[in-house]
Protein backbone atom coordinates (compact mmCIF):
# COMPACT_ATOMS: atom_id res chain seq x y z
CA UNK A 1 0.00 0.00 0.00
CA UNK A 2 1.58 3.14 -1.34
CA UNK A 3 2.01 6.28 1.61
CA UNK A 4 0.60 9.48 0.13
CA UNK A 5 2.53 11.92 -1.51
CA UNK A 6 2.20 14.56 1.46
CA UNK A 7 2.82 12.39 4.11
CA UNK A 8 5.94 11.32 2.72
CA UNK A 9 7.15 15.03 2.14
CA UNK A 10 5.73 15.76 5.80
CA UNK A 11 7.98 12.80 7.59
CA UNK A 12 10.99 13.81 5.62
CA UNK A 13 10.88 17.44 6.86
CA UNK A 14 10.52 15.71 10.46
CA UNK A 15 13.36 13.77 9.54
CA UNK A 16 15.82 16.97 8.22
CA UNK A 17 14.05 18.82 11.41
CA UNK A 18 15.78 16.31 13.47
CA UNK A 19 18.90 15.98 11.88
CA UNK A 20 19.65 20.12 12.28
CA UNK A 21 18.50 20.04 15.99
CA UNK A 22 20.81 16.99 16.13
CA UNK A 23 23.80 19.36 14.42
CA UNK A 24 23.39 22.30 16.43
CA UNK A 25 23.03 20.19 19.81
CA UNK A 26 26.63 18.46 18.67
CA UNK A 27 28.06 21.69 18.11
CA UNK A 28 27.05 23.67 21.82
CA UNK A 29 29.47 23.45 24.09
CA UNK A 30 28.86 20.70 27.02
CA UNK A 31 27.73 22.68 30.71
CA UNK A 32 30.44 22.13 33.06
CA UNK A 33 29.55 20.61 36.44
CA UNK A 34 30.65 22.46 39.71
CA UNK A 35 31.95 19.64 41.59
CA UNK A 36 32.28 21.49 44.59
CA UNK A 37 31.10 24.69 46.15
CA UNK A 38 32.55 26.31 49.57
CA UNK A 39 32.29 29.63 51.64
CA UNK A 40 34.58 30.49 53.93
CA UNK A 41 33.42 33.66 56.41
CA UNK A 42 36.16 35.03 58.40
CA UNK A 43 36.48 38.23 60.16
CA UNK A 44 38.72 40.26 57.14
CA UNK A 45 36.45 38.85 54.51
CA UNK A 46 34.27 35.79 52.70
CA UNK A 47 35.32 33.50 50.39
CA UNK A 48 33.37 31.38 48.02
CA UNK A 49 35.19 28.97 45.78
CA UNK A 50 33.56 27.10 42.93
CA UNK A 51 35.56 24.05 41.83
CA UNK A 52 35.03 22.24 38.69
CA UNK A 53 37.02 19.66 36.00
CA UNK A 54 37.85 23.03 33.45
CA UNK A 55 38.50 26.43 33.92
CA UNK A 56 35.14 28.64 34.19
CA UNK A 57 34.02 31.46 31.92
CA UNK A 58 32.71 34.07 33.67
CA UNK A 59 32.66 38.01 34.10
CA UNK A 60 31.52 40.12 37.43
CA UNK A 61 29.87 43.68 37.93
CA UNK A 62 28.70 44.96 41.21
CA UNK A 63 25.50 46.98 41.93
CA UNK A 64 24.93 49.86 45.09
CA UNK A 65 21.24 50.70 46.33
CA UNK A 66 21.32 47.98 48.14
CA UNK A 67 24.92 46.33 47.57
CA UNK A 68 24.73 43.39 45.20
CA UNK A 69 28.12 41.29 43.92
CA UNK A 70 26.72 39.52 40.49
CA UNK A 71 28.59 36.81 39.01
CA UNK A 72 27.84 35.32 35.89
CA UNK A 73 28.83 32.22 34.77
CA UNK A 74 29.06 30.98 30.99
CA UNK A 75 28.14 27.11 29.93
CA UNK A 76 27.68 25.88 33.17
CA UNK A 77 25.58 23.52 34.81
CA UNK A 78 22.57 24.45 37.14
CA UNK A 79 22.95 21.12 39.31
CA UNK A 80 22.80 20.87 43.05
CA UNK A 81 25.95 21.55 43.33
CA UNK A 82 25.79 25.30 42.78
CA UNK A 83 22.44 25.70 43.83
CA UNK A 84 23.28 24.05 46.97
CA UNK A 85 25.90 27.19 47.65
CA UNK A 86 22.79 29.61 49.21
CA UNK A 87 22.05 26.79 51.57
CA UNK A 88 25.56 26.84 52.74
CA UNK A 89 25.10 30.57 53.64
CA UNK A 90 25.66 31.06 57.43
CA UNK A 91 23.23 33.88 58.78
CA UNK A 92 26.23 35.04 61.01
CA UNK A 93 28.35 35.58 57.84
CA UNK A 94 29.67 39.23 58.20
CA UNK A 95 29.85 40.19 54.98
CA UNK A 96 27.18 38.38 52.45
CA UNK A 97 23.64 38.71 53.09
CA UNK A 98 22.21 36.30 50.66
CA UNK A 99 22.66 34.46 47.54
CA UNK A 100 20.52 33.82 44.61
CA UNK A 101 21.09 31.60 41.58
CA UNK A 102 18.95 30.97 38.53
CA UNK A 103 19.19 30.98 34.72
CA UNK A 104 19.53 34.62 33.58
CA UNK A 105 19.65 33.45 29.64
CA UNK A 106 20.77 30.67 27.44
CA UNK A 107 24.23 29.22 28.06
CA UNK A 108 24.76 32.08 31.46
CA UNK A 109 23.93 31.34 35.33
CA UNK A 110 23.83 34.22 37.38
CA UNK A 111 25.14 34.45 41.07
CA UNK A 112 23.55 37.36 42.99
CA UNK A 113 25.33 38.54 46.06
CA UNK A 114 23.36 40.34 48.51
CA UNK A 115 25.85 42.15 50.53
CA UNK A 116 25.58 43.76 54.19
CA UNK A 117 27.88 46.75 53.53
CA UNK A 118 29.81 48.51 51.05
CA UNK A 119 32.72 45.79 49.48
CA UNK A 120 35.80 45.78 47.07
CA UNK A 121 35.32 42.21 45.60
CA UNK A 122 38.06 39.86 44.03
CA UNK A 123 37.21 37.52 41.66
CA UNK A 124 39.74 35.06 40.44
CA UNK A 125 40.84 31.79 38.53
CA UNK A 126 42.94 29.12 40.14
CA UNK A 127 45.07 26.29 38.50
CA UNK A 128 44.65 22.91 39.77
CA UNK A 129 46.57 21.79 42.48
CA UNK A 130 47.08 20.06 45.50
CA UNK A 131 43.89 17.80 44.69
CA UNK A 132 42.01 20.68 43.52
CA UNK A 133 40.81 21.05 40.54
CA UNK A 134 40.14 24.20 38.75
CA UNK A 135 38.87 26.73 41.31
CA UNK A 136 36.73 30.29 41.00
CA UNK A 137 37.49 32.33 43.90
CA UNK A 138 35.29 34.94 44.95
CA UNK A 139 36.69 36.83 47.61
CA UNK A 140 34.34 39.82 49.64
CA UNK A 141 36.28 42.45 51.44
CA UNK A 142 35.03 45.49 53.26
CA UNK A 143 35.69 48.86 51.33
CA UNK A 144 36.49 49.89 54.96
CA UNK A 145 39.01 47.21 56.06
CA UNK A 146 38.27 45.80 59.70
CA UNK A 147 41.42 47.39 61.76
CA UNK A 148 42.86 44.60 64.20
CA UNK A 149 44.86 46.97 66.51
CA UNK A 150 41.38 48.72 67.78
CA UNK A 151 39.62 45.28 67.46
CA UNK A 152 42.33 44.45 70.20
CA UNK A 153 41.75 47.27 72.35
CA UNK A 154 37.98 46.82 71.97
CA UNK A 155 38.45 43.31 74.26
CA UNK A 156 41.15 45.23 76.73
CA UNK A 157 40.50 46.14 79.81
CA UNK A 158 41.07 49.86 80.66
CA UNK A 159 44.47 49.73 81.95
CA UNK A 160 45.44 47.09 79.18
CA UNK A 161 43.83 49.72 76.81
CA UNK A 162 45.98 52.73 77.80
CA UNK A 163 48.61 50.78 78.13
CA UNK A 164 48.20 50.17 74.09
CA UNK A 165 47.27 53.53 73.13
CA UNK A 166 51.04 54.43 74.30
CA UNK A 167 52.78 51.39 72.52
CA UNK A 168 53.53 53.69 69.42
CA UNK A 169 56.69 55.49 70.11
CA UNK A 170 57.75 58.28 68.09
CA UNK A 171 59.16 57.40 64.94
CA UNK A 172 62.62 57.02 64.06
CA UNK A 173 64.20 60.15 62.83
CA UNK A 174 65.65 60.70 59.46
CA UNK A 175 68.09 58.38 58.77
CA UNK A 176 68.55 57.49 62.18
CA UNK A 177 69.92 53.95 62.85
CA UNK A 178 67.11 51.30 64.95
CA UNK A 179 70.02 50.69 67.32
CA UNK A 180 70.64 54.62 68.23
CA UNK A 181 66.71 55.06 68.05
CA UNK A 182 66.24 52.55 70.77
CA UNK A 183 68.72 54.12 72.98
CA UNK A 184 67.41 57.61 72.13
CA UNK A 185 64.50 56.21 73.55
CA UNK A 186 66.17 54.11 76.91
CA UNK A 187 67.86 57.36 77.80
CA UNK A 188 64.12 59.38 77.91
CA UNK A 189 63.21 57.22 80.30
CA UNK A 190 60.64 55.02 78.67
CA UNK A 191 59.36 52.05 80.79
CA UNK A 192 58.73 49.48 78.15
CA UNK A 193 58.34 47.24 80.50
CA UNK A 194 54.98 48.51 81.74
CA UNK A 195 53.45 48.29 78.36
CA UNK A 196 51.18 46.16 77.02
CA UNK A 197 52.87 42.82 75.50
CA UNK A 198 51.29 41.69 72.40
CA UNK A 199 51.84 38.29 70.91
CA UNK A 200 50.39 37.16 67.60
CA UNK A 201 49.64 33.45 67.52
CA UNK A 202 49.42 32.36 63.96
CA UNK A 203 47.25 28.80 63.41
CA UNK A 204 48.86 27.69 60.38
CA UNK A 205 47.11 26.61 57.12
CA UNK A 206 43.35 27.00 57.33
CA UNK A 207 40.16 27.18 54.98
CA UNK A 208 41.35 25.91 51.12
CA UNK A 209 44.41 24.85 52.64
CA UNK A 210 44.19 21.59 55.15
CA UNK A 211 47.54 21.59 55.89
CA UNK A 212 48.76 17.77 56.66
CA UNK A 213 46.67 14.94 57.06
CA UNK A 214 47.48 12.51 59.26
CA UNK A 215 46.49 8.42 58.90
CA UNK A 216 43.59 8.70 61.13
CA UNK A 217 42.21 11.93 59.15
CA UNK A 218 42.81 14.47 61.79
CA UNK A 219 43.98 17.76 59.62
CA UNK A 220 46.96 20.09 60.63
CA UNK A 221 44.72 23.05 60.10
CA UNK A 222 42.50 22.16 62.60
CA UNK A 223 45.06 20.61 65.24
CA UNK A 224 46.52 24.42 65.06
CA UNK A 225 43.79 26.48 65.57
CA UNK A 226 42.84 24.30 68.68
CA UNK A 227 46.44 25.06 70.03
CA UNK A 228 46.56 28.43 69.04
CA UNK A 229 43.47 28.90 70.93
CA UNK A 230 44.76 27.44 73.94
CA UNK A 231 48.17 29.85 74.00
CA UNK A 232 46.09 32.43 73.63
CA UNK A 233 44.01 32.01 76.49
CA UNK A 234 46.86 31.35 78.72
CA UNK A 235 48.44 34.49 77.60
CA UNK A 236 45.27 36.29 78.37
CA UNK A 237 45.39 35.15 81.51
CA UNK A 238 49.14 36.69 81.91
CA UNK A 239 49.19 40.69 83.50
CA UNK A 240 50.32 43.44 80.63
CA UNK A 241 50.11 40.43 78.31
CA UNK A 242 47.62 39.89 75.44
CA UNK A 243 47.11 36.96 72.63
CA UNK A 244 46.04 37.58 68.93
CA UNK A 245 44.78 34.96 67.15
CA UNK A 246 45.91 35.83 63.08
CA UNK A 247 43.32 32.91 62.08
CA UNK A 248 40.36 32.43 64.75
CA UNK A 249 38.49 30.13 61.67
CA UNK A 250 38.55 27.57 59.72
CA UNK A 251 39.52 30.70 56.68
CA UNK A 252 42.29 31.15 54.59
CA UNK A 253 44.35 33.58 55.60
CA UNK A 254 47.82 34.15 52.62
CA UNK A 255 51.13 34.53 54.54
CA UNK A 256 52.16 37.81 53.56
CA UNK A 257 48.78 38.87 54.96
CA UNK A 258 49.80 37.18 58.31
CA UNK A 259 52.60 39.27 58.90
CA UNK A 260 51.02 42.24 57.75
CA UNK A 261 48.53 41.27 60.44
CA UNK A 262 50.89 41.47 62.85
CA UNK A 263 53.04 44.12 62.40
CA UNK A 264 49.72 46.32 62.27
CA UNK A 265 48.75 45.32 65.53
CA UNK A 266 52.50 45.83 66.63
CA UNK A 267 53.09 43.01 68.11
CA UNK A 268 56.05 42.18 70.13
CA UNK A 269 56.40 38.15 69.28
CA UNK A 270 55.50 36.17 66.79
CA UNK A 271 54.28 32.10 66.79
CA UNK A 272 53.33 30.35 64.13
CA UNK A 273 51.86 26.72 64.83
CA UNK A 274 51.83 23.89 62.59
CA UNK A 275 52.44 19.65 62.52
CA UNK A 276 55.53 18.37 61.47
CA UNK A 277 54.84 15.67 58.58
CA UNK A 278 57.20 13.36 56.71
CA UNK A 279 56.59 10.51 54.63
CA UNK A 280 58.30 8.31 56.81
CA UNK A 281 55.39 7.36 59.59
CA UNK A 282 57.65 6.63 61.79
CA UNK A 283 59.11 10.80 61.96
CA UNK A 284 58.49 12.16 65.54
CA UNK A 285 59.10 14.92 67.60
CA UNK A 286 58.97 18.50 67.78
CA UNK A 287 61.03 21.40 66.24
CA UNK A 288 61.48 24.94 66.28
CA UNK A 289 62.34 27.31 63.40
CA UNK A 290 63.46 30.65 62.70
CA UNK A 291 63.93 33.09 59.68
CA UNK A 292 67.38 32.47 57.64
CA UNK A 293 69.19 35.22 55.50
CA UNK A 294 71.84 32.56 54.08
CA UNK A 295 70.06 29.01 53.04
CA UNK A 296 68.57 26.31 55.27
CA UNK A 297 70.45 24.34 58.34
CA UNK A 298 69.47 21.12 57.06
CA UNK A 299 67.93 19.51 53.87
CA UNK A 300 65.17 18.41 56.05
CA UNK A 301 64.49 22.37 57.20
CA UNK A 302 64.53 23.58 53.23
CA UNK A 303 62.35 20.64 52.61
CA UNK A 304 59.68 21.92 55.08
CA UNK A 305 60.43 25.79 54.62
CA UNK A 306 59.44 25.21 50.75
CA UNK A 307 56.55 23.05 51.68
CA UNK A 308 54.53 25.47 54.23
CA UNK A 309 55.94 28.53 51.68
CA UNK A 310 53.59 26.58 49.15
CA UNK A 311 50.23 26.83 51.28
CA UNK A 312 49.58 30.64 49.71
CA UNK A 313 49.52 27.91 46.03
CA UNK A 314 46.98 25.61 47.90
CA UNK A 315 45.57 27.84 49.71
CA UNK A 316 45.13 30.28 46.85
CA UNK A 317 46.17 33.71 46.41
CA UNK A 318 45.59 36.54 43.74
CA UNK A 319 48.51 36.43 42.11
CA UNK A 320 47.65 39.67 39.90
CA UNK A 321 47.95 41.48 42.74
CA UNK A 322 50.95 43.25 43.72
CA UNK A 323 51.52 43.82 47.25
CA UNK A 324 54.40 46.81 47.40
CA UNK A 325 54.13 46.76 50.87
CA UNK A 326 54.87 43.18 51.27
CA UNK A 327 57.58 43.30 48.84
CA UNK A 328 59.72 46.41 51.21
CA UNK A 329 58.53 43.79 54.10
CA UNK A 330 60.75 40.90 52.94
CA UNK A 331 62.97 42.67 51.14
CA UNK A 332 63.92 44.44 54.35
CA UNK A 333 67.95 43.84 55.05
CA UNK A 334 67.77 44.76 58.67
CA UNK A 335 66.91 41.60 59.71
CA UNK A 336 69.80 40.20 61.39
CA UNK A 337 68.66 41.63 64.77
CA UNK A 338 65.68 40.38 64.87
CA UNK A 339 66.95 36.63 63.66
CA UNK A 340 68.96 37.16 66.43
CA UNK A 341 65.89 37.87 68.86
CA UNK A 342 64.04 35.06 66.93
CA UNK A 343 66.79 32.36 67.63
CA UNK A 344 66.25 33.39 71.53
CA UNK A 345 63.02 32.69 71.72
CA UNK A 346 62.80 29.87 69.80
CA UNK A 347 65.80 28.43 72.38
CA UNK A 348 63.52 28.75 75.37
CA UNK A 349 60.38 27.59 73.45
CA UNK A 350 62.58 24.49 71.93
CA UNK A 351 63.75 23.96 75.57
CA UNK A 352 60.00 24.23 77.39
CA UNK A 353 58.56 22.03 74.33
CA UNK A 354 61.33 19.47 75.21
CA UNK A 355 59.76 18.84 78.45
CA UNK A 356 56.72 17.25 77.22
CA UNK A 357 57.63 15.73 74.15
CA UNK A 358 61.00 13.91 72.50
CA UNK A 359 62.61 16.77 70.47
CA UNK A 360 63.26 16.23 66.50
CA UNK A 361 66.06 18.09 66.50
CA UNK A 362 67.75 19.89 69.65
CA UNK A 363 68.71 22.84 68.48
CA UNK A 364 66.67 25.58 66.47
CA UNK A 365 66.65 25.43 62.82
CA UNK A 366 66.36 28.10 60.32
CA UNK A 367 65.09 28.47 56.85
CA UNK A 368 63.29 30.84 54.41
CA UNK A 369 59.71 30.73 55.93
CA UNK A 370 57.84 33.47 54.48
CA UNK A 371 55.52 33.99 56.78
CA UNK A 372 58.95 34.57 59.63
CA UNK A 373 59.72 37.33 57.00
CA UNK A 374 58.64 40.72 59.76
CA UNK A 375 61.63 42.39 59.84
CA UNK A 376 60.73 44.38 63.24
CA UNK A 377 58.90 41.11 64.86
CA UNK A 378 60.70 38.12 66.65
CA UNK A 379 59.47 35.48 65.16
CA UNK A 380 59.79 31.65 65.17
CA UNK A 381 57.75 28.99 63.37
CA UNK A 382 56.78 25.53 66.33
CA UNK A 383 55.92 22.24 64.74
CA UNK A 384 54.35 20.70 67.75
CA UNK A 385 54.62 16.92 66.40
CA UNK A 386 54.17 14.65 63.64
CA UNK A 387 50.60 14.30 62.41
CA UNK A 388 51.55 11.74 59.99
CA UNK A 389 52.95 9.28 62.85
CA UNK A 390 49.79 7.98 64.17
CA UNK A 391 51.06 8.29 68.07
CA UNK A 392 51.34 11.73 67.93
CA UNK A 393 48.61 12.47 65.69
CA UNK A 394 46.06 10.71 68.71
CA UNK A 395 47.95 12.89 70.96
CA UNK A 396 47.61 16.34 68.86
CA UNK A 397 44.21 15.33 68.54
CA UNK A 398 44.00 15.08 72.58
CA UNK A 399 42.40 18.20 74.41
CA UNK A 400 44.90 17.79 77.16
CA UNK A 401 48.00 17.31 75.44
CA UNK A 402 47.14 20.40 73.33
CA UNK A 403 46.61 22.07 77.07
CA UNK A 404 50.03 20.78 77.36
CA UNK A 405 51.52 22.05 74.33
CA UNK A 406 50.08 25.82 74.88
CA UNK A 407 51.32 25.41 78.54
CA UNK A 408 55.04 24.71 76.81
CA UNK A 409 54.67 27.31 74.66
CA UNK A 410 53.83 30.04 76.67
CA UNK A 411 56.56 29.16 79.71
CA UNK A 412 58.79 29.51 76.56
CA UNK A 413 57.68 32.84 76.10
CA UNK A 414 57.85 34.21 79.50
CA UNK A 415 61.33 32.66 79.84
CA UNK A 416 62.09 34.86 76.70
CA UNK A 417 60.64 37.82 77.46
CA UNK A 418 62.48 37.27 81.69
CA UNK A 419 65.70 37.19 79.87
CA UNK A 420 65.26 39.29 76.98
CA UNK A 421 63.09 42.60 78.44
CA UNK A 422 61.21 44.12 75.46
CA UNK A 423 62.14 47.25 74.09
CA UNK A 424 59.16 49.35 72.30
CA UNK A 425 60.59 48.85 69.08
CA UNK A 426 59.42 51.71 66.42
CA UNK A 427 56.60 50.24 64.62
CA UNK A 428 56.08 50.87 60.87
CA UNK A 429 52.24 49.45 60.70
CA UNK A 430 50.69 52.95 61.39
CA UNK A 431 52.64 54.66 58.67
CA UNK A 432 51.40 51.76 55.82
CA UNK A 433 47.95 51.58 56.82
Amino acid sequence: MSRPAGGRKAGWLACLAALCLSAVAGNAPAATPIVSARIWPAAEYTRITLESAAPLKYSHFTVPDPERLVLDLEDVALDGTLKGLASRLGADDPYVKAIRIGRFKPGVVRVVFDLKVAARPAVFPLKPVGGYGHRLVVDVYPREPVDPLLALLETATPGEAAAGMERAPAPPRQGEAPARHEERKKAAGRNDMGQLLIIAIDAGHGGEDPGARGAAGTLEKDVTLAIARRVKARIDEEPNMRGVLIRDGDYFIPLGQRVTKARRVQADLFVSIHADAWINPEARGSSVFALSEHGATSAAARWLAKRENEADLIGGVNLDVKDTYLKRTLLDLSQTATINESLKLGKDVLQELGGINRLHKAEVEQAGFAVLKAPDIPSILVETAFITNPHEEARLADEDYQERLAAAIVSGIKRYFARNPPLARSKLAANER
